[in-house]
């Protein structure tokens, strides 16, 4: 193995890592954090999600939030003309589609919330397409996740 291609490894690696990370993280707010914060009163909900807003714009969640698609997308260039590429290609398209996702949709709607206004008002507008966009970026990332492992089991040499 080239030194290059324990590189190439590494970066495949991280990029899996970090994009199962943001992945999870999506996945916790889908399967536990919103449909419990749906049995609070709306002052509630709005004041949790207003505070999760903004303790979640932080150095560790930007790291894989951000490294997710950019470590995938260096893996990508690494990948041109392997055998693997397909695969690692396919997962940048669909963290792409996620981060795009959470810029034109989830980060709106969080903008909305964090406005002054009346709680049933604020979350009777956020709650229902938010979840639903979160579910969306959720699995893009799962199967970007997958897509990456699969890259990952496709570089190893054939036994033989």
């Amino acid at each position: 193995m080239t030194q290059n291609s324990r590189s190439d490894g590494l970066v495949l690696g991280a990029a899996a890592v970090a994009t199962g990370l943001i992945a999870g993280a999506f996945y916790v707010f889908a399967c536990a954090v919103m449909p419990a914060l749906a049995r609070s009163d709306d002052r509630v909900y709005v004041t949790v999600m207003r505070d999760v807003n903004e303790v979640i714009q932080n150095p560790v969640f930007f790291l894989g939030f951000l490294g997710a698609p950019l470590l995938t997308a260096v893996a990508a260039w690494q990948a041109r003309g392997a055998s693997h590429r397909r695969w690692v290609w396919a997962a940048l398209a669909a963290s792409a589609l996620a981060f795009l996702v959470t810029v034109a949709c989830n980060i709106p709607l969080n903008d909305a919330l964090a406005a002054d206004g009346d709680p049933t008002a604020l979350r009777e507008e956020f709650e229902d397409p938010w979840v639903a966009w979160n579910v969306v970026r959720a699995v893009l990332l799962t199967v970007a996740t997958g897509l990456l492992v699969k890259a990952t089991g496709s570089r190893a040499p054939a036994a033989g």
